[in-house]
């Protein structure tokens, strides 16, 4: 009894692990996002899928989550599978993680490919710290809300996006981020026509409007670069002191404060505060 996560190739059949071939030949169940995927990908690999294959996608999965869930705690073994990378992650699957969970089932997972990592690799971008933001939202005036309170993200930011959609997508990140913030287009990846256009937001607006990007498409766009912090002098440090300590903050506990949040040595701050005054 367990639910398995599958992580399927997005794209080149080569990168599917021996585990995922294992799973589809020997689970009871294989819940697919596309039964017909599925079929050609087993085709593809030599695999005979033994068990039962359902449909499983955004549609059915509120009806078809409690069906699998009482097949899985019947002690049934049960494959979750998408058209690419890994289930839950902007595709079906947290649903039944979470039902999954709930019940007392083991949950594990088959890991493979992902669009997110592989074009956060590929992208050229800071990769140290970033985050997903899934698809934006595809109302205009809501998307361009949305790009606006994520104008301030220091991390490395990775979206999907539809290509009839991702034209005007780049045009509000660029007006949102500023033209000349450095992103990347990754179109198809570990596919045959797999292409990825690293320019700056201003560039790869224009681009999509004059090229239109077909295709899965997965966009990288460099978070907002730091600024160094603003240098108050000692009369300005004395006085944010001076504030915390209305508050009722200890003197040493708000010297400490106004360091860390200046980005000041200790000691610079207590000399500020205990700087002597001038006699009038």
């Amino acid at each position: 009894m367990a639910l398995i996560l599958l992580g399927a190739p997005l794209g080149n059949v080569g990168d599917a692990s021996t585990r995922l071939r294992d799973v589809l030949a020997t689970a009871d169940i294989v819940a697919a996002e596309d039964t017909r995927r599925l079929t050609r990908l087993a085709r593809e690999l030599d695999v005979t899928v033994a068990g039962r294959i359902i449909s499983y996608f955004e549609g059915n999965e509120q009806r078809r989550t409690p069906e699998l869930v009482d097949a899985l705690t019947s002690g049934a073994t049960v494959a979750l599978i998408t058209d690419g990378g890994m289930p839950s992650v902007s595709d079906p699957g947290f649903r039944l993680v979470r039902a999954a969970l709930d019940a007392g089932v083991p949950v594990t997972s088959a890991p493979g490919p992902s669009a997110v990592t592989t074009a956060l690799a590929l992208s050229g971008l800071p990769s140290d710290r970033f985050c997903f933001e899934g698809f934006p939202p595809r109302k205009p005036s809501e998307r361009r809300a949305y790009l606006a309170r994520m104008a301030g993200e220091p991390r490395t930011m990775v979206l999907f996006e539809a290509p009839h959609r991702v034209a005007a997508t780049l045009t509000d990140l660029a007006a949102a981020f500023g033209p000349d913030r450095p992103a990347a287009l990754c179109r198809e990846l570990t596919k045959t026509y797999e292409e990825v256009r690293r320019a700056t937001l201003g560039e790869l607006a224009a681009s999509a409007a004059e090229d239109p990007p077909r295709g899965e498409i997965t966009l990288v766009v460099a978070g907002t670069p730091e600024r160094p912090a603003e240098r108050l002098t000692p009369a300005e440090l004395a006085v944010e002191v001076a504030d915390l300590e209305a508050t009722g903050r200890p003197r040493k506990a708000a010297i400490a404060a106004v360091a860390a949040e200046r980005g000041v040595p200790k000691r610079e701050v207590y000399n500020a505060v205990h700087a002597p005054r001038e006699q009038p």
